[in-house]
């Protein structure tokens, strides 16, 4: 795989967000609102033939062009996209915020997203997006995210979900059923484990991305959730990664590498490649990104991460885009978002690129009925959350994170000091 997965190239720029987080509050306007509280916007925005800028990331470079030259395509107004590298992405923004420079649009990693509207760098769009017939259909994950004093101010761009790849020929060869997905935690290891037996050269049961933050909130928050428990409390300031059902996941996956069931390589990496063994045909099944459904050029299944106790559930990861606090065309912009959340982009533009959408109403729809993993992918997103809260990044995603010494101690260490690696999480959220 040469191209990093979205939540993975974070890692690098997570360093960085500490430092921009007092810099953009010190540059910023703090308001939130910038030029949308004097406008009144129809319910559609305005049409006018107005050019718009548009910032996004990388990794979303697919589906943002997609989207932007159907957009142009079909409006007078048209968006100028602007593409940019994933680990300049928050000193970019940073930058020109401090400058009043942001462009009109921009999409932002959903973790990120609850800082950047404490700082004030969106406009509130509440009264357009309570306006929408449709608002209850929205995923709620990123409403929430962008949410402060009750006032909402980004939209979902392009949705990102964990879901559980296996390789059906693999799971043939070793005497599994390809059709059926484990139905929990401990089914997923002695899979792993059958798989690992095959005794195949350059093959292994399953992988992660042990050395990455990132990765694995995106993987192992999922089994948590499955079984009906929280990673955190509901204000984001108390982790409570230390339960017995966390602790049950921990242990299942210190059982898979002690067994060797776990690509080697998966001790050491920090993100770019995590995926690739499964990818490549290498890896019997894993916590993978659905995002990569349509380049995995083999027959997998797909189901929802299980917990130890089975259900299924996601991380509901991706991006989500509101109008700067720079914007002076806010009705404009709104114009393009509204679109953007309508059927004819969801489905005509997203869905029929086999991309998950962010309305639940349209789950269903054409192009997901013609295979059934995306219906499966889709249904999962309504059952996954996204975690929020404003100490994210250094809690969880920089590369010495206090979250990434407990899982390495509870996995490749002896896994006796996840009750205080979880203090830690707990001090770092609540600063």
């Amino acid at each position: 795989m040469t191209k990093p997965h979205p939540r993975t190239r974070r890692i690098v720029a997570a360093a960085l967000a500490g430092a921009l987080a007092i810099a953009l509050a010190a540059c910023s306007s703090g308001t939130g609102n910038g030029s949308s509280g004097s406008q009144t916007i129809s319910k559609d925005g305005t049409d006018d033939g107005s050019t718009l800028t548009l910032w996004t990331r990388a990794p979303l470079e697919k589906q943002a062009k997609l989207l932007v030259e159907a957009y142009n395509k079909s409006h007078k107004n048209q968006v100028e996209l602007t593409v940019v590298p994933n680990d300049d992405y928050v000193a970019k923004v940073g930058a020109a915020a401090g400058s009043n420079g942001l462009p009109d649009l921009f999409a932002a990693d959903i973790v990120y997203v609850p800082n950047w509207v404490k700082q004030g760098l969106f406009q509130d769009i509440s009264k357009q997006i309570d306006g929408l017939s449709y608002k209850d259909a929205i995923n709620k994950g990123h409403l929430k995210a962008g949410t402060i004093d009750g006032k909402e101010h980004v939209l979902p761009f392009v949705l990102d979900l964990s879901m559980m790849f296996w390789n059906k020929q693999l799971f043939t060869e070793a005497g599994l059923d390809p059709e059926k997905a484990p139905a929990n935690l401990a089914e997923y290891a002695a899979d792993a484990k059958k798989i690992q037996a095959l005794n195949k050269p350059d093959t292994y049961g399953t992988a992660t991305g042990l050395n990455c933050g990132g990765c694995l909130v995106f993987t192992w928050f999922p089994s948590v959730w499955a079984d009906g428990k929280q990673v955190m409390n509901e204000e984001g300031t108390k982790s409570l990664l230390d339960s017995d059902t966390a602790k049950d996941v921990y242990s299942t996956w210190q059982d898979l590498w002690k067994s060797g069931a776990v690509l080697p390589s998966s001790k050491d990496e920090t993100g770019p490649t995590w995926t690739a063994g499964f990818t490549e045909g290498k890896v019997g099944l894993m916590f993978y990104p659905a995002t990569l459904l349509s380049s995995t050029k083999f027959d997998v299944g797909v189901a929802g991460i299980p917990g130890p106790q089975g259900g299924g559930s996601t991380f509901v990861g991706g991006d989500g885009i509101g109008i700067s606090k720079d914007s002076k065309k806010a009705a404009q912009a709104w114009n393009f978002l509204q679109w953007m959340m309508s059927e004819d982009a969801q489905v005509g533009v997203l869905a029929k690129d086999n991309d998950v959408v962010s309305r639940s109403d349209l789950a269903n729809n054409e192009y997901a009925a013609k295979d059934p993993r995306l219906v499966t992918i889709n249904e999962v997103a309504g059952k996954g959350d996204t975690p929020i809260s404003l100490n994210f990044q250094e809690a969880f995603n920089a590369p010495n994170s206090p979250w990434l010494t407990l899982v390495r101690n509870a996995v490749l260490g002896d896994g006796k000091s996840v009750d205080k690696d979880n203090s830690e999480i707990t001090s770092v959220l609540s600063q």
